[in-house]
């Protein structure tokens, strides 16, 4: 029965070293109020974008500032690397990853180019967001504090009926 449980809750690791912060305090009204999902939202340290967790890309924009990711128990993840990035066409982004391709728990995703970033005054605050939030529950374990990929930051469980009613 142990085993039933272990499925259904996934713990999902910081993306990145630095701070991370309440989803509500991002500056863009579409994440602050969580109208894609809720989460959290990384200020990096170095640029480096890790997966939280073993998963699958299950999408890569074209213009490399947002990575979807599906976990082993089916929530489904969407990293959306700083504000207002898509406008960039993929400049100052350097991606390790496809559609397609199952990583584990620590593999770097995407390194950003920070000093390209500051000069073209980015702001990137990256939020990691629940997109199926309607079948899993988000536990926030870590918010407004200084982190490490190390750090469990969310724990993410899958809702007892599936988000269907009964």
């Amino acid at each position: 029965m142990l085993n039933f449980f272990k499925k259904k809750n996934e713990e999902l690791y910081s993306i990145a070293n630095g701070e991370v912060i309440s989803i509500t305090n991002v500056n863009d009204k579409l994440f602050a109020n969580k109208l894609l999902g809720d989460g959290v939202a990384f200020l990096l340290s170095d640029g480096k974008i890790y997966s939280p967790c073993d998963a699958e890309v299950v999408m890569l924009a074209k213009t490399k500032h947002a990575i979807g990711l599906k976990t082993k128990n089916g929530g489904e993840l969407l990293i959306h690397i700083g504000l207002d990035t898509v406008n960039l066409n993929g400049e100052g982004f350097n991606v390790f990853v496809k559609t397609g391709d199952k990583v584990k728990r620590g593999t770097k995703l995407v390194e950003v180019n920070l000093e390209f970033m500051n000069s073209k005054k980015i702001d990137l605050m990256t939020p990691i967001i629940l997109t199926n939030g309607d079948e899993y529950s988000l536990n926030i374990l870590k918010i407004n504090q200084r982190i490490s990929l190390n750090d469990v930051i969310i724990k993410l469980e899958k809702n007892k009926n599936g988000g269907k009613s009964l």
